[in-house]
């Protein structure tokens, strides 16, 4: 019993670690790139506008879907290594 309790603290550690490496990657791509660091970005253009904006308009979208497909592909992976794989 003590074992299975261990085993799930370990789990939804992983999973809270996972959570919050993922949020702060969010946070810094939508709140730093798109709005705090953007008058830095200004000068370094991509398609034919600032890497600032793009990051606001564009960037911020294409990091999300990957933060989408890392979580799965390593929730997935945590399931497995902990057996509660579906």
């Amino acid at each position: 019993m003590a074992e299975d309790s261990k085993d799930n603290n370990a789990y939804w550690a992983a999973n809270v670690r996972i959570i919050l490496i993922s949020l702060v990657i969010w946070a810094t791509v939508s709140f730093g790139f798109g709005i705090i660091l953007r008058p830095l970005l200004m000068g370094i253009y991509i398609g034919g506008a600032d890497l600032g904006f793009w990051f606001a308009q564009q960037g911020s979208i294409y990091a999300f879907l990957a933060l989408i497909f890392f979580y799965a592909w390593r929730m997935n992976k945590l399931d497995a290594e902990h057996g509660v794989e579906e």
